[in-house]
């Protein structure tokens, strides 16, 4: 048997030639579209979008938020200022907090009255320093009675809500007459309308006004009134977080945690208590004199000498 014989696929020189250009344009078209296809895809990886990176690298460590001073003052709700401040311990109930929404863990603090209840958030209490760690530039009076309300509603109080200061009255609201503030305090044990609840208000800013403006020691007796005033403001203040040695901060009395500490110089310690250092707020959420903080200071490392 014979077979039949094949025949070249290229015969010409021309064909040639086709065939050896077609050899070496089609890869390198090949290759092109794969490079226009990537380049084109859309990239997620660290350092892809290089004006974003650009942008976030020159952006300000801080930026101005200028305020109109003369502006009517927008109140925040009682929601808002719960979930800003207040929900770092009462939504889990951290550090013996009443857990929001627990009837059984609120009842023994409602059945203390609002009185109370809004004293201990102005001035503290146990763990919880202070209007919640915050100073009355970024929440007032009003707004804290009115987390203090919304709190306590939730378990089952029946507070009425704070009534709103007129305008330009916010200021003076923690500066009234002590006997304003005693004529306050008693009607709002006598019924729970939301008048009474702002002379309430405006009673216990004005006590809890009364020490940081008569602390300031007389001349001639600086080490006596300087040493209760600091014993004072850390039981007021400082124990919230120091005496459990909660958030990194030096637990009162522990020689070792403050001996870290004390590496430093008096004055950075005075500095970091007055400018506020890590999760320790300016004067610890406080707004007591500098003196105050310094006593303070000075209280707590004499425990560990």
């Amino acid at each position: 048997m014979s077979e039949a014989p094949h025949g070249a696929p290229i015969k010409t020189p021309g064909q040639l030639i086709a065939a050896v250009i077609a050899g070496f344009s089609i890869p390198v078209a090949i290759i092109i579209l794969l490079a226009v296809y990537v380049n084109n895809s859309t990239r997620t990886g660290a350092g892809t979008d290089l004006e974003a990176s650009v942008k976030e690298r020159i952006a300000p460590v801080a930026q101005v938020d200028i305020r109109d001073a003369n502006a009517p003052r927008v109140y925040k709700t009682g929601e808002e200022v719960f979930k800003a401040v207040c929900s770092a311990c009462h939504a889990t109930g951290t550090a013996g907090a009443p857990k929001f929404g627990d009837a059984s863990a609120w009842a023994p603090r409602i059945s203390e009255g609002y009185d109370t209840l809004l004293y201990n958030a102005l001035n503290g209490k146990g763990a919880m320093p202070a209007r919640g760690g915050t100073n009355p530039d970024d929440y007032s009076d009003f707004e804290i009675a009115r987390a203090v309300v919304y709190m306590a509603n939730d378990a089952g109080a029946k507070f009425a809500e704070p009534a709103q200061p007129a305008p330009g009255a916010t200021a003076s609201a923690g500066a009234s007459a002590p006997a304003a503030g005693a004529s306050g305090a008693a009607a709002t044990a006598g019924g729970a309308s939301s008048n009474e609840n702002a002379q309430a208000a405006a009673a216990v800013a004005a006590l809890a006004s009364v020490p940081q403006a008569a602390s300031a020691p007389a001349a001639g007796a600086q080490s006596a009134d300087a040493a209760q005033a600091g014993k004072a403001l850390y039981e007021q203040v400082c124990q919230a977080c120091h005496a459990a040695g909660m958030l990194g901060a030096p637990k009162f009395g522990d020689k070792a945690a403050w001996a870290l500490r004390l590496k430093d110089s008096m004055d950075t310690v005075y500095n970091y208590a007055l400018h506020g250092k890590g999760a320790m707020p300016l004067k610890g959420g406080s707004n007591a004199p500098d003196a105050d903080v310094k006593a303070a200071v000075d209280y707590m490392v004499n425990a560990v000498k």
